[in-house]
């Protein structure tokens, strides 16, 4: 099955992409952006093994090739090795465009990936790409000397003629990367050359810059109570929302079918509502027993990125501390996994609803 690039753009709306060359700085600068903005982070690198698990002999051969040992490994030509790289790129890129469209429905997401500059048009918006790029020279001793690679410094160091497999990896790098490297500088794409002299903090708040990160917005968040202008602002924003469950939390708020303590939270910005969340007893799952649950979080598409979320969290757990609750609990989706812990919740289990489907409970002391 081929999916058009159209629909590939439509479904990876949400997702901003750093690429880069080698040692450029990808995964340093994604994974502080990530904790900034209490954005979910996704590392192709750190799939591989998973996709892997995933892939099969016939569809995915080079993934699945087997080396006995670094000699083997780096034993091949250039062209050998250069081709495979290439390759294993290519089949790992279905895995990994089919994970974001899962994380990505109803939220943002930083990708650290390799995707080349001529090619970028056909997943993305340039507003939503960014490139990292060094000159790839000598590029062994950059890598090896970050403590998240030890495994590649060992698996290299373990060969018969180290300075061997060395020259080889280093030339088939710098052949695969020097024309990409050209590229980017010369394109109209937004990219930054790694600089020693500039900090992660700036690097990454250029990148945040040229994703229109920095302007963030005066947002409020205000309880909602029955019967009021807000209430009524906040039904209009439900119905014309893209929240999934709209029309049964539109139901909820039209009638406020909310009882003792349950209400609702809206996030104002611009004098109007921009996201919500909520207090509730009971939520889409036959758990009567757990409770409160912090639940309908949802941020107009237009004002993501922005720790909106966090904000709607932190204000329904102030008021469910103040009611006496020691704890919450949320809901998600199993592609929402390291969201929320972003907000201090931990993992309990899956869980089943009322749709039967599994989704993932996690709690958080108050």
């Amino acid at each position: 099955m081929i999916f058009q690039d159209n629909i590939i753009k439509e479904y990876l709306r949400n997702v901003y992409f750093i690429s880069g060359t080698p040692c450029g700085g990808k995964t340093t600068i994604t994974r502080a952006l990530g904790e900034k903005y209490n954005i979910p982070v996704y590392v192709i690198d750190d799939q591989m093994p998973y996709h892997v698990r995933l892939s099969d002999k016939e569809h995915q051969p080079e993934m699945n090739r087997d080396f006995k040992d670094a000699d083997e490994f780096f034993g091949r030509t250039m062209e050998e090795y250069k081709n495979w790289l290439l390759k294993n790129s290519r089949e790992q890129l279905d895995f990994i465009l089919l994970d974001l469209m899962k994380m990505s429905q109803d939220k943002p997401v930083l990708c650290d990936i390799h995707i080349v500059a001529e090619e970028a048009f056909k997943f993305t918006d340039p507003s939503r790409i960014a490139f990292l790029i060094k000159e790839p020279k000598d590029l062994v001793d950059d890598y090896c000397n970050r403590p998240d690679h030890q495994p590649f410094s060992d698996f290299i160091h373990s060969a018969t003629d180290y300075e061997k497999a060395k020259a080889t990896c280093n030339e088939t790098l710098y052949s695969l990367n020097i024309e990409r490297y050209n590229f980017i500088k010369n394109s109209e794409y937004f990219w930054l050359e790694r600089d020693n002299n500039r900090s992660v903090d700036e690097t990454a708040n250029l990148v945040a810059k040229h994703f229109g990160w920095n302007n963030q917005a005066d947002v409020t968040i205000e309880k909602v109570d029955k019967g009021t202008p807000l209430a009524d602002e906040l039904l209009s924003f439900i119905e014309n929302s893209s929240y999934e469950a709209k029309d049964h939390i539109a139901g909820l708020v039209r009638n406020w079918e909310f009882t003792d303590w349950e209400t609702m939270f809206a996030a104002k910005a611009d004098g109007k509502v921009i996201g919500m969340a909520s207090a509730l007893k009971e939520d889409y799952y036959p758990m009567p027993g757990v409770f409160p649950w912090v639940s309908c979080i949802f941020v107009d598409e237009d004002y993501r990125g922005q720790r909106i979320s966090g904000k709607l969290i932190n204000c329904a757990n102030e008021y469910l501390k103040k009611q006496g609750f020691e704890k919450s609990y949320i809901p998600t989706c199993p592609g929402n996994v390291g969201l929320y812990e972003h907000y201090g919740y931990s993992f309990v289990r899956e869980i089943t609803n009322y749709g039967g489907d599994n989704d993932l409970l996690y709690v958080k002391e108050l």
